[in-house]
């Protein structure tokens, strides 16, 4: 299994071995983010949730603030940089205090 370091993504992310993809850049022009506060918000940030099975590179969401906002941000992490392939506003809807997803936490109670 991937151990996920949040250091270690934060220091690619500082030393800028990281790669935005086409869809991020969109995402970032929609919320007026951008590189210096994406830089920001990953540098504030926690992993929430790991997908180590992932293709290309084994994959985290991450959980960061900006200006009072927060942000759900997908990134790979790859051997030797960082791929930032989206990031959004969550929804409180769909998350319990923006860590825990609403239909996961319900299957949990229900097993």
């Amino acid at each position: 299994m991937i151990n996920f370091n949040i250091d270690e993504i934060k220091s690619k992310v500082t030393n800028d071995h990281f790669i935005i993809s086409n869809h991020a850049r969109l995402r970032m022009d929609q919320y007026n983010i951008n590189t210096d506060y994406l830089i920001s918000i990953i540098q504030n940030d926690e992993i929430i949730e790991t997908y180590p099975s992932d293709f290309p590179c084994p994959s985290a969401l991450l959980l960061g603030n900006l200006k009072d906002s927060k942000y759900h941000i997908v990134l790979g992490n790859c051997n030797d940089h960082i791929r930032i392939i989206t990031l959004y506003i969550p929804s409180i809807d769909q998350w319990d205090n923006f860590r825990i997803r609403k239909s996961r936490k319900n299957e949990t109670k229900s097993m």
